[in-house]
């Protein structure tokens, strides 16, 4: 049976909300343990479901995993590790693209690899040929599948130079995954340099790998025949910090986010600060909340680290259907990134799309025909509705525009917030959220 979410807007969400893990590095590290030869532990692990795909899927590659929620901490011992079988993968092909992660570390413990057809957010083409072209690169052979994809290593993998149109930050996952126990050197061009990215390269280095991040987007991975286990504290996650954030912002309230970190949000505070937010950090957090009356317009474009993430964008475009004035969002990151704006419209937001690049920002995919800029002009009043989840984000921006307006709505899908939102229903009711969730 599926969930509803039952919101009765118009309240202030007041409190305090804890942040653990980065929900773009606990999966990914948990994916770096099957490279060991001795046992893992990665702490600081929130609950969300992408942890668990990635457990079940460790477990039946023959790890042995021991999860304490309530700590936060997961072991993981990759002796035993093995092939799954297919039909077993496949069962999670609808749920996360994480499998596409276990391809080097699996050719590297048993020669290869079965990855079913992915899943996650639908915000915008993440090919897997961006993977397989990077996995051949190495010396691996794809064979495609009815259901999936074979990648084997008939040979020991080799180092690579490797440049990527766009540093995304799967394929640099990858490369970095794969690179660490190849034989010889590494040059990848072009990589993303995310925080999580770096709390990767840090997991991967105190397993035994050498790796090297120059000032140019240029990773080198120097190739060891062998790697250990790892004792780490993942860094907390800087996009559901940023979401509290807004909903301090759009609600009128008052949170203070637990466990977040001024160095990893930089853009996202100077953003907040213009559009009239105020911020406080101390050493255990940072409390948000709306600075003066009136909330700014403003024109913002996202962009790949260090600038205006992606996953901040939707939260915002809420906030800013609350300001006096035109403000312009430029999308340069995921092209079908504003589908989530059709349920604000009908709440009563005025907002534009447009397939023009309404900013100077390099975009992914100019002239591509996408609606991929909005013009969004404020303040409107937002009215109660029924809408789906469409993506974690969008879904989340969603919920706020509903705490924000008057009147109830009535959600479903919310299942997807879980992906990357911990005990999100229990945050919101923390704050004072006048929700209900009942079975459908």
């Amino acid at each position: 049976m599926s969930k509803v979410l039952t919101i009765h807007g118009g309240k202030p969400l007041k409190g305090s909300v804890p942040v653990r893990g980065a929900k773009n590095l606990v999966p990914k590290a948990m994916v770096a343990a099957l490279l060991g030869s001795k046992p893992s532990v990665i702490r600081n692990v929130p609950e969300i479901r992408d942890v668990e795909i990635v457990t079940g899927l460790l477990r039946l590659h023959g790890v042995v995993v021991e999860h304490d929620k309530e700590a936060g901490e997961i072991y993981m011992d990759p002796s035993g590790v093995k092939t799954a079988n297919n039909a077993e993968i496949d069962a999670f092909a609808g749920d996360s693209r994480i499998p596409i992660l276990f391809c080097g570390p699996l050719m590297h413990a048993v020669g290869g690899a079965f990855i079913p057809d992915l899943g996650g957010c639908k915000i915008g083409d993440r090919p897997i040929d961006y993977h397989l072209d990077v996995l051949r690169q190495f010396g691996a052979e794809v064979s495609k599948e009815p259901t999936g994809t074979y990648i084997g290593a008939p040979h020991r993998l080799t180092g690579a130079k490797l440049e990527l149109p766009y540093p995304s930050v799967g394929a640099t996952e990858q490369v970095l995954l794969t690179a660490v126990k190849a034989d010889g050197i590494t040059e990848l061009k072009g990589a993303a340099v995310e925080p999580e990215i770096h709390d990767l390269i840090h997991v991967l280095q105190k397993m035994g790998a050498i790796i090297t991040v120059q000032t140019d987007r240029t990773i080198r991975i120097e190739g060891v025949p062998e790697l250990s286990g790892y004792n780490h504290v993942a860094l907390n996650d800087r996009n559901e910090t940023a979401s509290w954030a807004t909903a301090a912002l759009v609600t009128d309230g008052d949170i203070f986010v637990e466990g977040a970190t001024q160095r990893d949000l930089t853009a996202f505070l100077n953003v907040y600060r213009k559009i009239g937010g105020e911020f406080e950090v101390d050493d255990n957090g940072i409390r948000f909340w709306r600075g003066g009356q009136d909330l700014n317009p403003l024109v913002l474009e996202t962009d790949v680290h260090p600038g205006f993430m992606t996953d901040w964008q939707q939260p915002l475009a809420v906030a800013l259907s609350q300001a006096h004035g035109v403000s312009i969002v430029h999308e340069t990151v995921y092209e079908n990134r504003f589908g989530f704006t059709d349920a604000l419209v009908r709440m009563g937001a005025s907002i534009q799309l447009h397939r023009e690049c309404l900013g100077s920002v390099p975009c992914r995919f100019g002239q591509r025909n996408f609606l991929h800029s909005a013009v969004i002009s404020g303040p409107t009043d937002l009215k109660g509705t029924d809408f789906n989840i469409p993506d974690l984000r969008g879904g989340f921006s969603h919920v706020l525009a509903a705490l924000a307006a008057e009147g109830t709505s009535s959600a479903t899908g919310i299942e997807v917030i879980n992906r990357g939102y911990e005990k999100f229903f229990e945050k919101l009711e923390g704050l004072g959220a006048d929700i209900e969730v009942t079975e459908n």
